[in-house]
């Protein structure tokens, strides 16, 4: 019986499950104890279940228009509990300086009088949105939910890639990954003592009731959704089923009165906090886009008039600008007054004359990102892009030096994936999801951790073909217990639990369409 790791080679980044060929890490050493004696039929049996099971359940990712199961990699992604603390406390630390930043950045502008960050660079950014200056939310939470970007370097070092605090997508993959791995591989999954993912809706919701406007006891909260050719609807539908709220699209709300109220067949009735998953410019056509078929006019004059409360707030866009990603460190001793848990990737200012003229000279060395783009969309890896594609970034850079950052080549940290019928070694990061109720900020155990399945590919998100894993955060110092997976013959698929709401046609026009699939920044 040919072995699963046979064709196993240790990648130029750190690998998670092996310290050397062939010795696992501590916390891997029962999962590849259990894993080794399987035969590829027998795993790969178990994978083609995941991904049927995913698509029975509509757990879908639209690439390129087409709707296709999310790819879930049947080998879990581990980490212990003492290094899961620090990524916690890191994040944690993060998301409070962002806060503070937000709140200043949209409010008296220290930050900008003391020069921490340059006046220049908000008054550049395309989503420093003026019409959200003054908008106070009630308990002072702008960032209600956060995903933080980690990467390993190559000494295994976590290191933040970038920032998502506008709509951060991915945490249904994180939920259903979960159930559906406690089913196809019951036997490992039972010998860990995994911290459980399942508590997400409830803190979600606690923390979306907690920023109701003021004087509202029991608030009604939505999920607000561009709508059903959004390629992130099936997450919209879970996380509004799961928190046991209404699921609306833009048509469904109206605004009078600097007051929101939801359509139902028993009348209007008030909303008094919407967790909205369709970007600033779609969200009202008063103050953005005027041409938005999928918003609510008048809603962000409701929001500042204390009438409803929008979550994610309003132009929490120019924190997720990669320039001001470069500053973070300086925020968090600014507003903190402490040193950052979590460091960022090397990363270079092209906006700076000498910087950008001394990255010009090494294109091929570096990885250039547009600083508002998402998805992976516009990112060039200089040691794997063409003369001819070198020589296109660099007329854009030089075009606009404000609208690109560059960064150290990092080689991400790797880790086993079924690839046909062998594992092999690809390339991993890590979305920890990190939700503000106003006293506390949680970050749920493990999040998403996302894998570039082509050969060598860096580029993870599900939009550029990336796939995902489970993340299992062990308890204390649990470590899974080796178990003898039975073969194939004594196993039986399981029954899918999950149940994904139809669709349906949607009865959206063609212009309805085009913003639902354009606009959200569905893309993990």
């Amino acid at each position: 019986m040919a072995d699963l790791f046979e064709e196993y080679r240790l990648g130029p980044g750190w690998d998670e499950m092996f310290s050397d060929p062939g010795v696992p890490r501590d916390v891997y050493a029962a999962l590849y104890a259990t894993l080794q004696p399987l035969s590829s039929g027998d795993l790969g049996i178990r994978a083609d279940v995941l991904a049927r099971a995913f698509l029975d359940q509509g757990i879908t990712f639209a690439l390129k228009g087409v709707e296709r199961p999310f790819p879930l990699d049947i080998v879990p992604r581990i980490i212990a509990a003492a290094e899961w603390e620090a990524v916690e406390r890191g994040v944690a630390q993060r998301v409070r300086a962002l806060e503070a930043f937000l709140a200043d950045v949209y409010g008296a502008g220290h930050v900008l009088a003391d020069r921490v960050v340059p006046r220049r660079l908000i008054a550049t950014s395309a989503h420093f949105l003026r019409a959200a200056a003054g908008v106070t939310p009630p308990n002072g939470v702008r960032i209600h939910v956060a995903g933080v970007d980690l990467i390993r370097d190559e000494q295994g070092t976590f290191r933040v890639l970038e920032d998502n605090v506008r709509i951060p997508s991915g945490v249904s993959y994180v939920m259903e990954n979960r159930r559906a791995m406690a089913q196809v591989l019951p036997e490992v999954f039972a010998a860990a003592r995994v911290l459980p993912v399942e508590s997400y809706p409830a803190m979600l919701l606690r923390a979306l009731r907690a920023a109701a406007p003021v004087g509202v006891g029991d608030p009604t909260v939505v999920v607000l959704s561009p709508g059903v050719y959004n390629s992130a609807y099936f997450e919209h539908a879970l996380i509004a089923r799961e928190m046991g709220v209404e699921l609306v699209e833009g048509g469904d709300l109206v605004c009078v009165g600097n007051e929101v109220s939801m359509r139902t067949t028993a009348g209007e009735q008030r909303v008094d906090v919407i967790y909205r998953r369709i970007d600033d410019d779609f969200l009202d056509p008063v103050h953005f886009r005027a041409d938005s078929m999928i918003g609510v006019a008048g809603l962000l004059n409701a929001a500042r008039a204390g009438g409803v409360t929008i979550a994610n707030a309003v132009g929490n866009g120019i924190a997720d600008d990669k320039l001001v990603y470069t500053y973070v460190p300086d925020l968090i001793r600014y507003y903190l007054g402490e040193e950052p848990l979590l460091p960022n990737v090397q990363t270079y200012r092209l906006d700076d004359p000498d910087v950008r003229r001394e990255v010009l000279g090494r294109l091929d060395e570096v990885v250039l990102k547009p600083v508002d783009g998402s998805g992976g969309a516009g990112i060039v890896i200089g040691s794997q892009a063409s003369e001819e594609e070198l020589a296109a970034v660099r007329e854009r850079i030089v075009a606009n030096p404000r609208g690109w950052i560059a960064q150290r080549e990092v080689k991400l940290s790797m880790m086993p994936a079924l690839i046909g019928d062998r594992l092999r070694s690809r390339h991993i990061d890590l979305r920890p999801f990190a939700v503000n109720d106003g006293e506390s900020i949680r970050v749920l155990p493990g999040g998403l951790t996302r894998v570039a399945l082509p050969e060598g590919a860096l580029v993870v998100n599900s939009s550029q073909g990336g796939g995902s894993k489970d993340t299992w955060v062990l308890a204390g110092d649990a470590h899974p217990v080796p178990l003898q997976l039975p073969r194939t013959g004594g196993w039986s698929a399981p029954v899918p639990t999950a149940v994904h709401p139809d669709p349906g046609p949607g009865g959206a026009s063609t212009a309805e369409q085009q913003q639902q699939q354009q606009q959200g920044r569905a893309a993990c």
